[in-house]
């Protein structure tokens, strides 16, 4: 399942993003991935001692722990401090699968996210792709927007062929490994919001609510 927020972030904070993503410094991106990744990797990651790496960092994971929607289709019980990457023109990311255990083997990444900080326009290339049941899911979205997929997968990125790609990428461990169980329950939230603006405090509601707070019990 693809989880796709298309504005996780307001226009100013994207701008102050972008401005401290300007003055950053960068390192080669293959320093973080492992060693099949290494070999097909190629592009710029801030480096882990620039100056208000860890403010900026706070910021995704402060936006992501209040977004109802990403909460509630990737039930988070961890995560690890987001990347910064950017791809100029001629860098990729070849087809690769991430890391199963990350941080030292404390997080098991069940899903990975990307999160576009460049306007689409302002470069070519540079798509995110997905392997769903044999089938490239193609993923550009527009400034401030995420998807969140399945870390399990083989995805690539394609070249940048004009401009630059700029992105925020992080990996989480979910309280619900299956990835059937995580849509089953991410329906049910939606459902149970749209009853509530239909039937406000209905039974109905409660007994939904009821079923996904057991098989959250049952299954986390």
């Amino acid at each position: 399942m693809l989880t796709v927020i298309h504005q996780l972030f307001d226009t100013t904070a994207l701008q102050g993003l972008n401005d401290w993503l300007d003055a950053a410094n960068w390192a080669d991106g293959r320093v973080t991935a492992g060693e099949v990744a290494a070999a097909v990797k190629r592009n710029e990651q801030v480096a882990e001692q620039s100056a208000g790496l860890a403010e900026q960092r706070q910021l995704v994971l402060g936006l992501l722990a209040r977004h109802a929607v990403f909460q509630a289709a990737t039930l988070p019980l961890r995560m690890n401090p987001p990347l910064f990457a950017q791809y100029r023109d001629g860098m990729s990311y070849g087809e690769h699968t991430d890391n199963a255990l990350m941080m030292n083997g404390t997080l098991r990444a069940d899903l990975a996210y990307t999160i576009f900080l460049s306007d689409p326009n302002s470069y070519d290339g540079g798509e995110l792709m997905i392997s769903s049941d044999h089938t490239p899911v193609t993923v550009k979205l527009a400034a401030g927007g995420l998807v969140a997929y399945s870390a399990a997968t083989l995805h690539r990125v394609n070249p940048v062929t004009r401009g630059l790609r700029r992105v925020a990428v992080g990996w989480l461990q979910s309280h619900v490994r299956d990835p059937a169980q995580r849509t089953l329950l991410f329906d049910m939230a939606r459902a149970i919001a749209r009853m509530r603006e239909l039937e406000p405090g209905g039974e109905a509601v409660r007994l939904l609510e009821k079923s996904r707070q057991n098989l959250l019990r049952m299954w986390a």
